[in-house]
């Protein structure tokens, strides 16, 4: 069994990989089907643009069921990639991107917010119960982020984390560093998600330990055998929820749409299945597929959209 889970895995890191580097150049590969958000001003204009940092699964899975929901209406969709969070709160307060499908702006991204809540509009809340976590692997004798000061060496002083942008290394580094005195003892790599994933495969291969920077929901909680670490001081903030964030003046200009966003709600096991088919069992370039697996058992949630 742990073979060929590992073999999945190394697919799914693939297709990761393969979503990052798209990322970089701030498209997509249908960037060119739709118009930008600041060519939807007008309500007969029927094109939306979603923006996503692919390599964040909440976004990417969401993106496309919005995508397959909103063109069965008659809508054209775009889903613009992005490499990072402020570039992508920036595309929203100037009207370059319409809505971003999974935000987290009461804890993780409260300081984009902040900067930008004047030009952004909060649609809903999808998802409720997202945390920002420390992990190490399962088999690792670290049960607590008080306890790694003492398992320096054994972790070789490095915490893998994601994006030098993100929400959440920005709260390890101002946050969570300083409460458990980690500066002195450890550095904070930051790099993407694709690569401390790539990190943590290697490290769990390896029955290696590695403390890596995390969040719920997410696939990889599931995929690799890491366990959270308790944090007692409450550094890495309380749990949120998940917005749909949009452009100021979006709900004005498409009422039917803000409504509808407005309306999802997913569980636990409703969200967790849509991103294991989306990024899992189907993959990059089969999104529309994964999409269209998923709403076949949850006819109720789109049932839900319409009020």
């Amino acid at each position: 069994m742990r073979t060929t889970k590992t073999r999945r895995v190394g697919t799914v890191l693939a297709a990761v990989l393969s979503l990052g580097l798209l990322a970089a150049g701030c498209g997509s590969d249908d960037g060119d089907e739709g118009g930008t958000a600041t060519d939807s001003g007008s309500s007969a204009d029927k094109s939306i643009t979603l923006g996503i940092i692919p390599s964040w699964t909440d976004g990417l899975s969401t993106a496309y069921l919005w995508k397959d929901v909103l063109e069965e209406d008659g809508y054209e969709v775009t889903i613009k990639e992005l490499a990072d969070a402020a570039p992508l709160y920036a595309g929203l307060a100037n009207g370059d991107i319409d809505v971003y499908p999974s935000a987290w702006p009461e804890v993780t991204h409260k300081s984009y917010m902040e900067q930008y809540e004047d030009d952004i509009e909060d649609v809903g809340t999808y998802y409720d119960g997202a945390k920002l976590t420390f992990a190490v692997p399962e088999y690792t004798d670290i049960d607590s982020i008080a306890d790694l000061p003492d398992h320096a060496d054994d972790l070789d002083g490095k915490i893998i984390g994601i994006e030098p942008g993100a929400g959440l290394t920005e709260t390890t580094k101002n946050s969570v560093m300083p409460a458990y005195g980690l500066e002195d003892d450890f550095q904070l790599v930051e790099s993407s998600t694709t690569a401390m994933l790539a990190q943590l495969k290697k490290a769990t291969d390896a029955q290696q330990d590695i403390v890596v920077t995390l969040w719920r929901p997410f696939w990889a909680n599931n995929e690799f055998p890491v366990k959270d670490l308790e944090d007692p001081e409450g550094a890495l903030g309380e749990a949120e929820g998940l917005h749909e964030l949009a452009r100021d003046g979006f709900s004005d200009d498409y009422p039917e749409v803000a409504e509808m966003m407005s309306n999802l709600k997913l569980d636990d096991a409703q969200y967790g299945s849509l991103e294991d088919l989306v990024v899992n069992e189907y993959g990059q370039g089969k999104e529309a597929e994964a999409v269209t697996a998923w709403k076949k058992d949850h006819q109720d949630v789109l049932d839900s959209l319409q009020g």
